[in-house]
C-alpha cells in the first residue's frame, strides 16, 4: 500500500501483515483508492476539508485525502491492529501535527465537542449493517457538517438514508463506494 498523489505520493505505508481478523481488517487496494480519489477531486470536497474516518482500519483513506490537501484528520477506529497501523502510518507520513486517533468503537463516539467535519470516510466490515448505525450516531453526534461528502465503502451499492442524497455510487470489483451528501436531520 502506498500514498497515490499529492503531499505524500508514493510514500509507502505500514504493511497489514496477518491484519486483524476480529476487525475484519480489509484495507481499500490502490486501484481503488486512485479511483476513488479521481472522483473526490471534482466534487471539491478535499481542498481545506475537516476529515472523519471511520472504521479507519489503516488510515490509507484518511491519509490519502491530507495528502491531497486536506486541514487534517480525525481516525476512529477500535482495533488493537488498527489503532497500530495508524500510527505508524501517520508517522511515516509524518503528519502527527495534523492528525487525532480515537481508539473507540464508531458506535459509542458520542457527542462531537468540536466543528463538524466536511468529509467522512465510512468503511465498516462489510454486511452487517454497521454503516447504517454509524451515520446514525455521527449524525446525533453532530460529527458531520450541514453539506459534508460522505464515503461509504461496502460489498453492496448503499441506500442514502434519511437527510442524506445520492451523489453516485459505483462498483470496483467486490468493492462498492456510495458518495453522499449530507442535508441535515431528517
Amino acid at each position: 500500500m502506498r500514498i497515490i498523489a499529492g503531499d505524500f505520493r508514493g510514500r509507502a505505508l505500514a504493511a497489514v501483515g496477518k491484519g486483524d481478523v476480529g476487525a475484519h481488517l480489509r484495507p481499500t487496494t490502490d486501484r481503488v483508492r486512485e479511483s476513488l480519489f479521481n472522483v473526490l477531486m471534482h466534487t471539491g470536497a478535499i481542498p481545506d476539508a475537516r476529515v472523519l474516518d471511520l472504521f479507519a482500519g489503516t488510515g490509507a483513506l484518511g491519509l490519502e485525502a491530507l495528502s491531497r490537501g486536506a486541514a487534517g484528520v480525525t481516525f476512529v477506529d477500535d482495533g488493537r491492529v488498527s489503532t497500530g497501523l495508524i500510527k505508524k502510518n501517520i508517522d511515516l507520513c509524518r503528519a502527527a501535527d495534523r492528525c487525532q486517533l480515537m481508539r473507540r468503537d464508531v458506535l459509542k463516539v458520542g457527542a462531537n465537542v468540536d466543528a463538524p467535519y466536511d468529509l467522512i470516510f465510512l468503511d465498516p466490515p462489510y454486511g452487517k449493517g454497521l454503516g447504517e448505525k454509524a451515520l446514525d450516531v455521527a449524525t446525533k453526534g453532530g460529527w458531520i457538517a450541514q453539506d459534508a461528502l460522505i464515503v461509504w465503502e461496502e460489498n453492496a451499492p448503499m441506500s442514502p438514508p434519511p437527510g442524506f442524497s445520492l451523489e453516485s455510487s459505483r462498483k470496483y470489483g467486490e468493492t462498492h463506494i456510495t458518495l453522499m451528501w449530507f442535508e441535515g436531520a431528517a
